[in-house]
């Protein structure tokens, strides 16, 4: 039985079979540093994904294919720091699992299932974005069609709920002697599923879902500097925020979970022998925990630059905060809320 923290195994503790040249002061180095910046990580990323899902659940009218997406992108954003705290305790007690088997289980495909989400929901809301500023009479004709909006989202959850089943039927809790921990951990009926994984997070999460979003993100830069498009009126105008938005959105997922893909690979590569070595092995460990906490600082970003770069979500924050302040006098709220929609055009996106 052998943990592998590169397949995703929550809390990393990884080719342990490896001893004869542990990296003893790269382990202690991921203690001290991990649980601070994960709680750094978790709690701007609960208020600010939960205030996101607030706005766009409370702004009905004149909502986008596009806010639909970005709301479920905020949601799986939302669940997945929400697990972060047991990995924070966890680590804090060296990777001693306090919580059972049900909750190994479930933060395991949860924390699998943001990554999946993550990528998809970008990749069709940088399609949808391709969509409308390309061929703008026939997107607003399908403007008011949320119900395909939500059947594509329901689409997302399900296929990330399937990709991530092995965090399910595979993750356990065991005492291992000679770790002195009883950890949550991958237990992987053959070193293959480890595999497996590792491919169809490079393909799911990146080799197709890359070039489909680099095609839409080349057209959507190409149109946005095109000068009839910047003559052009208050709707091409509105799209254009809106889409400088998903291209800022989509520039720092990438940046913020490259470095996990390449541990992937690299993790596959060690697995088939390409490349090999004892240090090796155990830096693979300590780099997957690095760029997982990389990767996981995506979901305390995303609304930041919500609030950034969105004017539209701006000016939705903006009212929902009003609304609070004043929540004892529901005339002045109803008023303001009013004004804030009827500026809103039927293309605007955040």
């Amino acid at each position: 039985m052998v943990l592998n923290s590169s397949e995703i195994a929550l809390f990393g503790i990884d080719h342990v079979d490896e001893g004869d040249c542990p990296l003893k002061q790269g382990w202690e180095w991921v203690y001290a540093m991990q649980p601070a910046y994960m709680t750094a990580v978790c709690m701007p990323g609960i208020a600010g994904n939960a205030f996101v899902l607030a706005v766009f659940c409370l702004q009905r009218q004149h909502r986008t294919m596009a806010d639909i997406y970005l709301g479920n992108l905020a949601a799986a954003d939302l669940l997945m720091t929400c697990c972060l705290p047991f990995w924070i305790h966890t680590v804090l007690h060296e990777f001693r699992w306090a919580f059972g088997a049900a909750a190994c289980r479930l933060v395991g495909m949860l924390i699998a299932m943001n990554y999946l989400c993550s990528v998809l929901f970008l990749t069709v809301v940088s399609m949808d974005r391709y969509v409308a500023l390309a061929r703008p009479l026939t997107h607003r004709q399908g403007r008011h069609r949320a119900a395909l909006a939500w059947g594509v989202c329901a689409g997302v959850w399900a296929l990330s709920g399937l990709l991530s089943l092995p965090s399910v039927l595979f993750r356990s809790v065991a005492y291992f002697p000679e770790l002195g921990v009883e950890a949550c951990y991958l237990d992987y009926p053959h070193p293959g599923w480890r595999i497996r994984y590792n491919i169809t997070a490079n393909l799911v999460g990146f080799l197709i879902p890359v070039p489909v979003v680099a095609f839409s993100s080349y057209n959507i830069v190409s149109i946005l500097n095109n000068k009839q498009v910047r003559r052009s009126g208050t709707g091409h105008n509105t799209e254009r925020k809106a889409a400088s938005l998903v291209l800022a959105v989509l520039a720092v997922f990438v940046l913020c979970w490259l470095p996990f893909q390449l541990v992937l690979f690299l993790d596959t590569l060690y697995y088939y022998k390409v490349i090999s070595g004892c240090l090796l092995g155990n830096s693979l460990d300590i780099w997957t925990q690095l760029a997982s906490c990389m990767g996981y600082s995506n979901s305390a970003i995303n609304p930041f630059l919500y609030a950034i770069v969105g004017k539209h979500f701006r000016q939705r924050a903006g009212a929902l905060l009003r609304a609070i302040i004043r929540r004892d006098k529901r005339p002045s709220i109803s008023a303001d809320s009013s004004t804030v929609r009827s500026k809103s055009t039927e293309c605007s996106a955040l």
